[in-house]
């Protein structure tokens, strides 16, 4: 594993699919936390309880940040 980053090869060719990963995670991380907050506004279950909803967005948000960060590597091993 480490040998794929001693050279930077691989962050380059692999930032843009980092950053359209890292994109779809965050956008629907912020899908999931509005449908925590209508879950929770109108007391339904959305197909899933309110809390659910927020617990899945904040995964969501975090697997965002694994995503950039491997796309900023990317883009700095590019300069």
């Amino acid at each position: 594993m480490s040998t794929r980053w001693s050279s930077g090869a691989f962050a380059k060719r692999m930032a843009g699919m980092w950053a359209v990963l890292g994109g779809i995670c965050w956008s629907l991380g912020l899908i999931f936390a509005i449908l925590g907050v209508i879950a929770e506004t109108t007391d339904a279950a959305l197909g899933l309880e309110p809390m659910s909803w927020f617990m899945l967005a904040i995964a969501l948000f975090a697997a965002s940040i694994a995503e950039y960060i491997g796309w900023a590597v990317g883009v700095l091993y590019k300069e």
